[in-house]
């Protein structure tokens, strides 16, 4: 494997995590606000 491919993994993989995490925030805030809708 070239240096240059791994550098390219390395950034997938980055991105990946990124995507999944944002994922995550939505979901998290989207449950938060249903809660917050649901106590009233």
């Amino acid at each position: 494997m070239t240096p240059e491919e791994d550098i390219r993994r390395r950034q997938r993989n980055r991105a990946a995590a990124m995507a999944l995490v944002l994922g995550l925030l939505v979901v998290l805030f989207y449950a938060i606000s249903i809660a917050k809708m649901a106590a009233k």
